[in-house]
């Protein structure tokens, strides 16, 4: 099958992907009356006497708003608001379908920080969540930090999601391959958001020894021109103070994470590592195909592809998280909840195996397991 060629037909022909649906019939004049005039007004009384009785009398406590501005659409780039809306009902159903949550799409035309933090803020008020997606670094730091205290949860998926299933795999990569997360070093390659989230969220769970990659070279303390968050992980990652480029990272290494751009991962890269987990997340081509990787002395190897066995997809992440947020009302989702939604996703997969770390995204226990995990972490 043309994947691409089926889907642009799929996309033509349903009109996009979303539509409303009534929860009651209106059919005679007392179902208008009660949905509408004049019996809507009591609802609204109750709400105006107590905001937080929105949660009982309308879907705010289901809602989620999957939000984007395109400036960092999949593998395309800044694509604009208007193409990246496909993406966005897609992760809509998918909010729907893995977790009964009802997602509306919502793309900013601007890409001004201030702008849309702002915007955001006014329209929370219908939301129960707010999935932040596709915003480029590093205005994604300052967006989502700027809107943490709306008092629903607010998370940028491509920052957390992506660290939640990244550490799950890791998890039960590193029990396939008998080593601790004490022992191994870490090369990430790419510190945009994904990256440093990523390393964030290792450090947090006892990874000790991290080292990321951009553009320029291997990111350490006291190099020149860089960003503000890249300055602040600097501190906290390569304290051996390895320099140069990926070449010199990799040597002796036990893990690649690659959160960057197609083939730039080759077979001489993977033997200078110590029989490596590698996993090369560039979408839709990875940073290297699973057959040369394995060729090159590869023990595990995780794609974001469906289609190579250990899919690492943020949807096995986002809609539990935010089932559990949305059920207690939290007010944001805190680390703990992050790192407890790793360990549930991981525990999934009860005997691991090379080509099984983690579970498929439509794996009916995923959400269950993980949301269960959040409402814990939060309460504790």
């Amino acid at each position: 099958m043309d994947i691409q060629k089926e889907s642009l037909k799929l996309h033509e022909k349903l009109k996009g992907k979303l539509e409303i649906k009534s929860k009651m019939a209106l059919k005679t004049k007392e179902d208008f009356s009660l949905a509408y005039t004049p019996g809507v007004a009591e609802p609204c009384k109750e709400i105006a006497k107590d905001k937080n009785k929105i949660y009982d009398y309308t879907m705010k406590g289901n809602t989620v708003a999957v939000i984007s501005d395109g400036s960092a659409v999949l593998g395309l780039g800044n694509i604009g608001a208007e193409a990246s809306l496909p993406v966005m009902e897609g992760k809509s159903i998918i909010f729907k379908e893995l977790a009964g949550i009802d997602a509306f799409p919502i793309c900013l035309k601007s890409q001004d920080v201030k702008t849309n933090i702002e915007t955001i803020k006014n329209i929370s008020v219908v939301f129960g969540g707010i999935n932040l997606e596709d915003f480029k670094a590093p205005e994604c730091f300052e967006l989502e930090k700027s809107l943490q205290d709306l008092g629903i949860p607010v998370m940028h998926d491509d920052q957390h999601g992506t660290a939640v299933v990244v550490l799950a795999g890791l998890i039960n990569s590193l029990k396939v391959t008998q080593r601790k997360i004490e022992d191994v070093r870490v090369v990430i390659n790419g510190a945009g958001s994904a990256g440093i989230s990523i390393t964030k969220l290792l450090l947090k769970y006892g990874f000790k020894n991290i080292i990321l990659v951009d553009s320029k070279g291997v990111i350490y303390d006291g190099r020149e021109e860089l960003t503000k968050e890249k300055i602040e992980i600097s501190k906290l990652t390569n304290f051996d103070l390895i320099k140069g480029n990926l070449e010199n990272a990799l040597k002796d290494a036990d893990i690649f994470i690659g959160v960057s751009k197609a083939g730039l991962l080759t077979e001489e890269h993977v033997k200078l590592m110590n029989k490596p987990i590698i996993f090369a997340l560039a979408n839709p081509v990875p940073e290297i195909m699973p057959d040369l990787a394995k060729k090159a002395g590869a023990v595990i190897v995780a794609t974001g592809r469906s289609d190579f066995p250990n899919q690492v997809n943020n949807s096995l992440a986002f809609p539990g998280i935010f089932r559990g947020a949305l059920d207690i009302h939290a007010k944001r989702i805190t680390d703990d909840m992050k790192l407890a939604a790793a360990e549930a996703l991981a525990s999934i997969i009860e005997k691991p195996s090379i080509d099984n770390i983690l579970p498929y995204s439509l794996d009916k226990k995923v959400v269950p397991a993980v949301s269960s995990a959040v409402k814990k972490a939060y309460k504790e």
